[in-house]
C-alpha cells in the first residue's frame, strides 16, 4: 500500500486497550492511512489482538514483531517499514479523534516550512479534562516535552536525524522533537481535540518520572549547543533555574 500517513503503534502488554485503541483508529476511514502495529515482545495476548485486527481490516493494517526492545526501538521498526509521506506515532492506550489527521496533512502539504503539527488533547481515565499544552517555542522545548508522542511529522525528518534514540528509558520523544526542530522549522498546533491520553497508574508519563536524572543526562549529551543557545548552558533537574543558574555561573567564569 502507498499511503500518505503511516500510523505506528507500539504495543508491549497492551491487551487491557488495545482493542478500544485500534478502533478509534479504524472508525477514522481515511483512505491514505496506513496503520503498523510493532509488538515489542508482550507476554500477554497483545499480538493475537493486533492479528486479529489486522485480518478483519487487511490491506491497510500490519503487524511487526519484535523482542522487547522499548518504545524508541519500536517505533523506529515500524517507520522503517512506513510507506507513508507523513508519520503519526500513536500511544496503544489512547484513543484517536477524527478530523485531526485531514487538516493536520492539508497544512503539512501546503507550507514546506512546517515540521510538526500538533492538536489539542484531552485526558480520560484517571484524570480527566483538557490537556494544556503551551505554545511553541524552542526555548520553551528546552524546558520541557512540550510536545506530545501523537504529532504529525515527515518520514523524511525521521531519516535525516536518525530516528529515535534508543538510549532513552522515557521521554526519547522530547529528545526527537529537538533533533528535528533546533534548526528550524514552524510547529502548528490545530485547535481541535486531535487524540485523548488515558491516566492510569501504569501509563508511561508516570512509569518514566523515576528516570528524570538519566534523561537529563541524555540530552544534555546529546545536544550541548542546543541547551547552551537556549539556557546559556545544560538542562538542570529545577529546570526554571536553569538559565539563571547557567547565566550565573557563566558570569563568575565557573564551567557549567
Amino acid at each position: 500500500m502507498n499511503a500518505l500517513v503511516s500510523i505506528i503503534i507500539p504495543v508491549y502488554n497492551a491487551a487491557t486497550y488495545l482493542m478500544e485503541t485500534l478502533h478509534s483508529v479504524s472508525e477514522l476511514q481515511l483512505k491514505y492511512v496506513e496503520v503498523i502495529i510493532v509488538d515489542d515482545g508482550s507476554t500477554d495476548n497483545s499480538k493475537q489482538i493486533a492479528n486479529n485486527f489486522a485480518l478483519n481490516n487487511s490491506g491497510w493494517v500490519k503487524v511487526l514483531e519484535q523482542s522487547n526492545k522499548g518504545a524508541a526501538a519500536a517505533r523506529n521498526a515500524g517507520i522503517t517499514q512506513a510507506s507513508g509521506k507523513y508519520i503519526l506515532p500513536f500511544d496503544s492506550d489512547d484513543l484517536l479523534c477524527p478530523n485531526f489527521i485531514d487538516e493536520a496533512v492539508q497544512v503539512m502539504e501546503s507550507d514546506n516550512m512546517v515540521k510538526v503539527v500538533a492538536s489539542q488533547a484531552l485526558f480520560f481515565g484517571e484524570k480527566s479534562g483538557l490537556w494544556n499544552l503551551p505554545d511553541f517555542s524552542l526555548h520553551a522545548l528546552a524546558h520541557r516535552n512540550m510536545l506530545p508522542v501523537c504529532c504529525l511529522y515527515r518520514k523524511s525528518d525521521w531519516e535525516r536525524v536518525g530516528g529515535y534514540c534508543t538510549d532513552f528509558i522515557g521521554r526519547e520523544d522530547w529528545d526527537f522533537w529537538i533533533s528535528i526542530l533546533k534548526d528550524g522549522g514552524k510547529v502548528i498546533k490545530l485547535p481541535v481535540i486531535g487524540f485523548k491520553y488515558r491516566m492510569h497508574k501504569n501509563s508511561k508519563r508516570n512509569r518514566t518520572r523515576k528516570y528524570k536524572h538519566k534523561i537529563f543526562e541524555l540530552l544534555n549529551q546529546r545536544h550541548p549547543d542546543f541547551f547552551k543557545q537556549q539556557l546559556n548552558g545544560p538542562l538542570r533537574i529545577h529546570r526554571k533555574l536553569s538559565k539563571p543558574f547557567n547565566t550565573f555561573l557563566s558570569f563568575c567564569g565557573l564551567p557549567n
